[in-house]
């Protein structure tokens, strides 16, 4: 197991018992609709003033929370532009299980809409004054988002993605491009809600279509295991796999360790 970096470590514990926000709300529209999404501009390790890159946060099924907010805020602290799309619209932020299934299940069942939306919050990111050059990290549902996103090949200056205990199953008729870049894979081994005979298919697709991937499984940690103060929350998971994703970042945008 690799050691996981003491600036990485530190970060996380600090963002666990604040909620202060370094970044800010935005507001934009999707033909229509108005959505509310959350951009942190690159601060800490960004060089000579330029930022290393940027991320695009994907949400879960209860749309763009603190949470999403903290991890923006982090990734600007260690050198990156990150904003943190919003799929469901300004102000739906479902609190009960029913309406959370019933907003995610609705773009399960409309994947060009998913896809779009996605993608004009990416477009959202670049008219913020975020760098081009991109990894698109997604938790729980938006690890699903990332793997549709990855599957459409319409992504354009997307250079990595990663899913944190995210939805694996690949939609009949979908396959992965060729071309596909770098995709990391953060598993629970005590995931009951996604089971390991999907880590195992998932790797079968991405090794038949010669994408280079990654796939790491930790132990004893379940569904959502990166959830700050949550029953599931697995502090040894959480920072193994940040770390891992930080590797991505070096790997794909070309950032320096963060113990650089």
């Amino acid at each position: 197991m690799r050691p996981v970096p003491t600036t990485i470590a530190l970060l996380a514990a600090s963002f666990i018992t604040t909620s202060s926000q370094a970044g800010e709300n935005i507001d934009y529209r999707v033909a229509d609709e108005d959505f509310q999404g959350y951009f942190a501009a690159a601060e800490g390790q960004a060089v000579d003033g330029q930022p290393l890159g940027t991320v695009l946060i994907i949400h879960d099924w209860d749309g763009l929370t603190d949470y999403e907010r903290q991890r923006a805020d982090m990734l600007a602290d260690a050198g990156y532009d990150a904003f943190a799309i919003d799929l469901y619209g300004a102000g739906n932020r479902p609190e009960e299980v029913d309406a959370r299934k019933a907003e995610m299940s609705a773009l399960y069942e409309d994947r060009q809409r998913m896809r779009e939306l996605t993608l004009a919050g990416l477009a959202q990111a670049r008219s913020e004054g975020a760098a081009e050059p991109t990894v698109v990290m997604g938790y729980c549902f938006g690890g699903a988002v990332i793997l549709e996103l990855a599957r459409s090949g319409q992504a354009d200056q997307v250079l990595g993605y990663a899913s944190f205990h995210g939805g694996l199953e690949t939609p009949e008729g979908q396959r992965y491009p060729a071309d596909t870049p770098p995709i990391l894979i953060a598993h629970g081994g005590a995931d009951t809600s996604i089971g390991m005979d999907q880590v195992s298919a998932l790797s079968e697709e991405l090794e038949a279509a010669e994408v280079p991937y990654q796939i790491e499984v930790y132990s004893g940690a379940p569904h959502a295991f990166t959830v700050f103060g949550s029953d599931s929350y697995r502090e040894h998971a959480d920072q193994a796999s940040w770390s891992a994703f930080h590797d991505l970042l070096g790997q794909t945008l070309g950032a320096p360790s963060p113990d650089a």
